[in-house]
């Protein structure tokens, strides 16, 4: 209350100040979709304004002279679609950078030229596809300004835990989704991050640094692989080029700082370190579970000439756990959890070369994760006890050739070489379903090799229809079957210049966890876990800023590696939460395993956006119904652990002026599928997944508030999460003290309030 108290006078204080007459700049590059060549000649406009320039020969422009407030700008060139870009936020703290690609307006419907508006797409990409801008993830209430939680609203996306970041995609289990920043490959970007697969309770990517992120819920293209639901490509932008300059942030749960600006030549940087005050926080109340983590991210540009362009990239995060155990109640609540010391990076050179009809990029990078989780007893006797260490080094290169006004190639390969190490004690566990994981201790060191190739063509094949068929084959040398091929396909028919009819077939693989393949010999017999998806949708422009689109989807899983000792359980409903022995550490699949389950899943989407225009509102409606079945070894239909049959999502905002924005986000969803205890506190395998939870449901709301000064601005919020308390179950355990089942339940009200200052 007191931190409030002094926020509330120090905003008081500021806004008491005299106004002053202020200016902001846009500046930025135009460039090819195709070939990232700078566009000459292209026109700018503000719209709503008498405001505007054109691109020089190398495709950059500069707008001078602007008040501090959110634009809207048209691009349009001869030969490309024109394109409207929304959520420009112009300050006086430094230049507004943009980057922006057009695409060539080769397709025409009967002479009228279809044009992008507010809505970016990848020509080579299918329907099921979302592009976030940095504000629209900035701005999102409840989202911590998070790039993962901000996916939360899209179609399809589920969220297994509202206190994490473990997405369901179409069924999927927490283990499918595919993060790339900048280019590279990254295992997983969050805090904290679950071994195997990809959630955490809060990303380490810095938003200051993003771009825009782009989305696939699925049906995505050859270009990516050994992910089976999602892909999350995240672009970071550039440092800035006019002066130095930074930013410091205190927010919900972190403070940090950044720092930007030129390198002599023809260069700039970014770098930023933020850390965590959680951990002074629940020790000053005395909690007896205490988190703290650390982040930082640099990356360097340099341009050679005009066509040539070095980079690099380092991103790190390192997180800690500490147990408070100064009495019994302590003890025994932390013997329930499962701890986690977890240091990661992301080091990563790329060197990009333009040319006349393309451009190929040549990566070198390194991705690796220390591991080291831990659960006591009340004793403090070891539960389980995880030293695990993952390298991945990998060489990659990209290729995009323009054949023709209307058609491109793409061709990559990727090679990775994979060290692997676990030492591992669970002694003598016995799950609540009465089974005794054999695996007493356990210790490994592997060598693994992986590779990858792919090639696209994309074209069109007349005015209105453009395919876009591709091919990838995927190696890894840890399993017995060693090889997969992923033929894809993807169409979609302009029906006129606002309505589109898509469709995407295509076969993808995921080759097993490191951890999965090491309990027992018999696990390297596993093979790639495939799905087939099929995916088919409409959209359709009611409005230049509004758009309505419709997707139904399915997708038939097999060989999903199952276990020989739990004959019920699938690996596909693993991998969400912390884990540990509440959850049986089922994840870890620390015992045999073979690739004998399946599944199915099918459901359909509607979702309607509306992109903040020259009417300054803004929203997205979602609405997705799905089922989703998995079959172990006992060939028994069982619901997938994370299925919610309904999700809704309504969330939006209005931008009243240039100081002030209000927002809320709106979660409605069906409750996941549990096993019951029995009065014993053991579970029945005949009552697996058998109920579900309660729906649950929340509002989220957020007001910001900027102020511009000279050479400086500062940008305030208050953020409320679930405004009227509800607080959903969406976890049980058993309670051997009191001997009844606790059921876990998410945290209620949760206000917090964010600072930043830009200079």
């Amino acid at each position: 209350m007191k931190k409030i108290i002094i926020s509330l006078l120090f905003v008081f204080f500021i806004s008491s100040m005299p106004a002053q007459s202020l200016k902001g700049i846009i500046s930025g590059n135009i460039i090819d979709e195709v070939t990232n060549e700078g566009i000459p000649g292209v026109n700018i406009q503000i719209l709503g304004t008498d405001r505007g320039v054109a691109t020089n020969l190398d495709g950059e422009f500069k707008i001078s002279n602007l008040e501090p407030g959110t634009y809207q700008i048209r691009v349009s060139a001869v030969g490309y679609a024109t394109i409207i870009k929304s959520d420009i936020v112009v300050n006086t703290a430094k230049p507004t950078i943009l980057l922006l690609k057009l695409i060539s307006a080769a397709i025409e419907l009967n002479g009228v030229t279809v044009k992008a508006g507010y809505f970016e797409k990848d020509p080579s990409s299918t329907g099921s596809v979302a592009n976030l801008s940095y504000e629209e993830i900035r701005r999102s209430p409840g989202g911590f300004e998070d790039v993962v939680r901000a996916l939360s609203i899209l179609p399809g996306v589920a969220q297994a835990n509202a206190g994490r970041n473990d997405l369901v995609v179409r069924g999927g289990a927490p283990s499918e989704n595919l993060y790339i920043v900048d280019g590279f490959i990254v295992p997983n970007i969050n805090h904290f991050g679950t071994q195997g697969a990809t959630g955490g309770p809060l990303s380490f990517i810095n938003l200051d640094f993003v771009n825009e992120t782009n989305f696939s819920s699925g049906g995505f293209s050859a270009l990516y692989g050994d992910k089976l639901s999602s892909v999350l490509s995240i672009d970071l932008r550039e440092g800035r080029k006019d002066r130095l300059g930074g930013k410091g942030t205190i927010s919900a749960s972190q403070f940090g700082f950044n720092l930007e600006g030129p390198l002599s030549g023809s260069g700039d940087f970014f770098m930023s370190v933020r850390r965590s005050y959680l951990d002074f926080i629940f020790n000053a109340a005395g909690f007896n579970f205490v988190p703290e983590y650390y982040d930082a991210i640099t990356k360097f540009n340099y341009n050679l000439d005009s066509r040539n362009r070095l980079s690099l990239l380092f991103i790190g995060a390192f997180d800690k756990t500490k147990f408070n155990n100064k009495d019994s109640e302590d003890l025994y609540s932390n013997s329930r959890i499962l701890g986690s010391n977890q240091n990661s990076y992301l080091f990563g050179f790329s060197y990009r070369h333009l040319f006349n009809e393309g451009f190929f990029t040549l990566s070198l990078s390194r991705n690796f994760t220390d591991y080291d989780s831990f659960q006591r007893d009340t004793l403090l006797n070891p539960i389980f006890l995880n030293l695990s260490r993952e390298g991945e080094n990998e060489l990659k290169g990209d290729l995009v050739y323009k054949l023709g006004k209307d058609s491109e190639l793409n061709f990559g390969a990727s090679l990775k070489l994979i060290k692997f190490s676990a030492d591992i004690k669970l002694p003598n566990f016995i799950t609540s379903f009465g089974e005794k994981l054999s695996i007493t201790s356990l210790n490994d060191a592997s060598r693994f090799t992986k590779s990858a190739m792919y090639t696209q063509y994309s074209t069109n094949l007349y005015d209105g229809l453009r395919i876009t068929a591709g091919i990838r084959g995927d190696y890894f040398d840890g399993i017995s079957s060693k090889f997969y091929v992923s033929p894809r396909f993807a169409a979609a028919l302009m029906l006129d210049e606002i309505s589109t009819l898509n469709f995407s077939l295509g076969r993808y693989s995921q080759s097993p966890s490191y951890i999965w393949l090491i309990a027992d010999p018999s696990n390297r017999n596993l093979s790639f876990v495939k799905v087939t998806q099929t995916v088919l949708g409409y959209e359709r422009m009611l409005q230049e800023d509004i758009k309505m689109k419709v997707e139904g989807f399915y997708k038939k899983y097999g060989d999903y590696p199952s276990s020989v000792l739990r004959p019920y359980l699938v690996l596909a409903n693993t991998g969400a939460g912390f884990g540990g022995g509440d959850d049986n550490f089922s994840s870890f699949g620390l015992e045999p395993l073979v690739s004998a389950g399946s599944g199915d899943v099918h459901g359909i989407e509607f979702s309607l956006q509306k992109k903040s225009s020259e009417i300054p509102g803004y929203g997205i409606l979602s609405i997705t119904w799905s089922e989703s079945n998995f079959r172990g070894l006992d060939n028994v239909k069982h619901p997938a652990a994370y299925g919610q049959n309904w999700i809704v999502n309504l969330s939006g905002g209005y931008i009243f002026n240039k100081k002030w924005e209000a927002s809320f986000r709106f979660r409605f969803a069906t409750g996941t599928p549990y096993t019951p205890f029995n009065s014993d506190g053991s579970q029945s395998v005949s009552n697996y997944n058998s109920v579900r939870f309660s729906p649950v449901h929340s509002l989220d709301l957020r007001v910001d508030r900027r102020w511009d000064f000279e050479k400086w601005a500062l940008i305030t919020y208050l953020d409320i999460q679930n405004v009227y308390n509800n607080k959903d179950s969406f976890y049980i355990r058993w309670d051997y003290r009191t001997g009844a089942v606790d059921r876990r339940s998410s945290i209620g009200l949760l206000p917090s309030i964010g600072v930043s200052l830009e200079f």
